[in-house]
């Protein structure tokens, strides 16, 4: 046990925390799983971790035993809120709890200029969309470091370069840009409640601090040009943005390669390209 309070069953039976499908629920209840997720994320006293869907405490517990100066947890079900007044009762002053959409929610106003990770057992159905905004944000960003639970299939993704042309696409390119990525470690789907039909994994990023440049509304058009058509050779898939020639020639290209064979830096140098227009 990490801490006095009661185990994660009692609490799901306690409160009727039966998961819900709409909400993208799979509740990791192995405390020692949730600890170790709360270590890979590093150092955590002098930080705020920010966590979306604690749902009935676990990883929420983990993060404050381990040391966490504060966590954030956002959290869109009542039920889910009811159950973790227990822990902020167990650490007081140390646990803000938040009843909303992450989707929605802008976390920055509450760090007032701390330092923050974000730390989080990701829902399955917003995962992915959630870790796109983060990676849209002003860069530097907010956060230290992003430790986060996705699909095993969505993780490699995240963590795919050309070398694995079956992986790697969109989601890679901006992750690898922004961030240095790996994935840490896998859950099988036993580790859940209720078992979600797939393998989870951890991954982590950690922002570069200066990412080469290139502009990121670009970067984003060639690369939704590009893998739109994945197969294709690259010459006819950017043909929608217009004089393919010029792009081409800024990675130094000849347009009968395809999007899944070319390196991070071919595609930034076509966004550079396409935002110096």
């Amino acid at each position: 046990m990490i801490d006095d309070l009661p185990p994660l069953r009692e609490v799901i039976r306690d409160f009727e925390l039966d998961a819900k499908k709409s909400l993208g629920q799979n509740f990791l209840l192995d405390l020692n799983l949730t600890s170790k997720i709360a270590r890979s994320a590093g150092s955590l006293e002098d930080y705020v971790v920010i966590e979306i869907g604690p749902g009935p405490g676990g990883l929420t517990r983990a993060l404050l035993a381990h040391g966490a100066a504060h966590v954030i947890a956002i959290e869109r079900d009542s039920r889910c809120i009811a159950a973790l007044q227990a822990v902020s009762a167990r650490y007081p002053g140390r646990l803000t709890l938040i009843e909303a959409d992450a989707m929605r929610f802008d976390p920055l106003p509450l760090l007032a200029g701390r330092k923050a990770r974000i730390v989080a057992n990701l829902p399955y159905n917003i995962g992915t969309q959630l870790l796109i905004g983060w990676l849209r944000a002003q860069w530097p960003p907010f956060y230290a470091s992003m430790t986060l639970m996705f699909q095993r299939e969505v993780a490699r993704r995240i963590v795919a370069r050309e070398t694995v042309p079956d992986e790697y696409g969109r989601l890679g390119i901006l992750a690898n840009w922004r961030c240095e990525t790996k994935i840490l470690f896998d859950l099988p789907p036993s580790a859940f409640t209720p078992p979600p039909k797939v393998t989870s994994s951890v991954v982590s990023l950690i922002p570069r601090a200066t990412p080469e440049a290139a502009p990121l509304e670009a970067l984003e058009k060639i690369t939704g040009a590009a893998f739109a058509q994945r197969r294709k050779m690259l010459r006819q898939s950017l043909k929608s943005l217009g004089n393919v020639p010029d792009l081409l020639a800024a990675a130094g290209l000849d347009g009968s390669e395809r999007p899944e064979n070319l390196p991070l830096s071919a595609f930034l140098a076509m966004a550079n390209a396409l935002g110096a227009r």
